[in-house]
């Protein structure tokens, strides 16, 4: 469906239960709102409805053309209104990669709005910044997003050859070359990819710190995850103040749902107060 939020138009797939209990389910880079379908349908079959938008950028609707459009607190502040424009006062919210960035926010500026947080691949902010400053490992990791803010040069880079490096972003993720091919087509329509990168180009045009999270956390982290290291992802537990969960995964890797829907749905439920069924935790 379309949703018209902010003289914006998004993408926005709604589905599960009529008057089921709202799961906001935030996406990230390069992907789009069909990353979470195998834990959507879990999440459908314990009752709970799901919104997923494909977010600023993603959306042709919703593509602005100046990079400091693509600030983080943009996107917070989209994702209250789509949740306005749907009538939901608050949602349990989940978020991978970029989308987990945003849900990190949105749970420290709007706690009313956020009944649960379960924060996927990414902690919070400050721990990740906090282990830029303390270990050479994760600034090692990062070193790709200097490439990501070059504009221009990271489009040529990502698009030669029928798109092959877009496409090797996912090695390791287990999706079949379909799977992939689902992600990358929509980055290819003219503009989709630079609005994408320019998430990366806008970092630190976001406003003050996030702050402390408040609302009951659940941490998922990948051992297998070439973008996070582990002092990055122990250091979450620093910035939540409210009861908090840190899931560790042996084995896999940065493509968590991709590859452990059933955890992540797990997860959710868990988090929300309601039976997580026979999920391998």
């Amino acid at each position: 469906m379309k949703v018209r939020a902010r003289g914006l138009e998004f993408d926005v797939t709604v589905d599960g239960p009529v008057g089921g209990t709202p799961v906001l389910l935030l996406h990230g880079f390069p992907q789009n709102a069909r990353m979470w379908d195998a834990v959507s349908a879990r999440l459908h079959a314990a009752g709970l409805r799901t919104i997923a938008p494909d977010q600023r950028g993603y959306s042709p609707g919703a593509r602005p053309a100046e990079v400091e459009a693509y600030a983080l607190a943009e996107s917070v502040a989209d994702a209250v209104a789509i949740l306005d424009e749907l009538g939901d006062d608050a949602a349990h919210v989940v978020g991978r990669d970029w989308g987990a960035s945003v849900a990190w926010m949105l749970a420290a500026r709007h706690p009313e709005r956020v009944r649960t947080l379960t924060a996927v691949s990414v902690p919070h902010p400050r721990a990740v910044v906090r282990a830029l400053f303390t270990s050479f490992d994760q600034g090692r990791r990062m070193a790709y997003i200097l490439v990501f803010r070059r504009k221009g040069r990271a489009e040529a880079l990502l698009l030669a050859d029928d798109a092959r490096r877009l496409r090797r972003i996912f090695h390791g993720s287990g999706l079949d070359p379909a799977a992939v091919y689902r992600y990358v087509a929509p980055m290819l329509a003219p503009g989709a990819l630079t609005a994408a990168l320019n998430w990366y180009r806008a970092l630190g045009r976001g406003g003050p710190p996030v702050g402390k999270i408040a609302v009951p956390t659940t941490y998922i982290w990948s051992d297998g995850d070439p973008a996070i290291s582990r002092s990055a992802a122990r250091r979450c537990a620093d910035h939540v103040v409210a009861e908090y969960r840190f899931v560790q995964l042996p084995g896999v890797s940065h493509w968590i749902p991709d590859q452990a829907p059933d955890v992540v749905a797990g997860a959710v439920l868990e988090r929300s107060g309601l039976p997580a069924g026979n999920n391998d935790r």
